[in-house]
């Protein structure tokens, strides 16, 4: 598994617990380091997902290392009660997810996910459907700005969008080093350094993956699996996710404001919580890991565990 360094592992480990005789999901396979971690930590058994059958590849190693202890399977981990039950799986002991694009896939070029090596624009964790090369060269250019400013929260996205425009009219824009010079072109590095093209390329993985969408799909599917003591562990890498996840972690523990005494809803009796939060905010990583790891800077960690008894979302 070298390239792969899994963000956070220790926290991630003491949120997770894994205990002899578990059952735990690693929802975003990646690298396997997690799942790594989990097999050595307790005599356990560890399901693992991931969409990118490259990943599934790489952990044909690892499964064999710990027979019949570590199941892969190849699919969307927003289908997750789908793929487990599948399997007899209808309830885990601990969920971890690292949420985002995966060290392998940003460093190889022919994925087309990164604007530091030239590469065709394809950005497919699944490696089918549309590519970034289809949006780049077919969206609208307010629908284009739109999808810059939504999902990767770049202020300068009209700009883009009319320069990307311009480009494509000459030809079609395929690669990762094409697209990073137009928008170069109109943008200079900000204050701190970063490469104009940061904010735009995870805008179009984004899109491409349907990430945010397939996060609030599985996070909904994890907290109905997990019995009642386990726990769901999320590790996020931009604003976008984290926020999805802290409110989605509110709700579950009942941490969500009441309603005004104006409204009628104040009226109904509030369900009572199924979680609890393991940590109020988002643990972060520690100085020595962000020197040694700098993708590990933006990471957020959250963590709830469902309560004992029926209740739950």
């Amino acid at each position: 598994m070298s390239g792969h360094v899994p963000v956070m592992l220790a926290e991630v480990l003491a949120a997770l617990a894994p205990r002899d005789g578990g059952i735990y999901l690693d929802a975003t396979f990646g690298g396997g380091g997690y799942s790594a971690a989990i097999l050595e930590a307790a005599s356990c058994t560890v399901w693992a997902i991931d969409r990118d059958p490259d990943a599934i590849a790489r952990g044909a190693a690892l499964a064999a290392r710990h027979p019949g202890r570590l199941h892969l399977l190849h699919g969307a981990f927003a289908d997750m009660v789908d793929l487990l039950a599948a399997h007899g799986v209808t309830a885990l002991d601990g969920v971890v997810f690292d949420l985002g694009v995966s060290s392998f896939q940003l460093d190889d070029p022919a994925r087309g996910f990164s604007f530091r090596h030239d590469g065709p624009l394809d950005m497919r964790m699944a490696r089918s459907g549309p590519t970034a090369a289809d949006l780049v060269n077919t969206l609208p250019e307010r629908e284009l700005a739109d999808t810059l400013y939504e999902l990767g929260e770049e202020r300068a996205s009209r700009r883009i969008a009319k320069a990307i425009l311009a480009a494509r009219s000459e030809a079609p824009i395929t690669t990762t080093g094409r697209l990073a010079e137009v928008i170069r072109s109109v943008l200079p590095p900000d204050r701190k350094g970063h490469h104009p093209a940061t904010r735009s390329f995870q805008a179009l993985r984004i899109r491409v993956n349907d990430e945010l969408g397939q996060v609030e799909r599985a996070l909904d599917q994890a907290a109905r699996l997990l019995a009642p003591g386990g726990r769901l562990v999320v590790v996020s890498f931009h604003s976008l996710e984290d926020r999805l996840v802290k409110r989605f972690m509110a709700e579950a523990a009942g941490r969500t404001p009441a309603p005004s005494r104006h409204d009628p809803a104040g009226l109904l009796a509030r369900e009572a919580a199924g979680f609890r939060l393991l940590a109020t905010g988002a643990a972060k990583p520690g100085d020595a890991e962000t020197g040694a790891n700098p993708r590990a800077r933006s990471a957020r960690l959250r963590a709830m565990e469902r309560l004992p008894g029926e209740a739950g979302r």
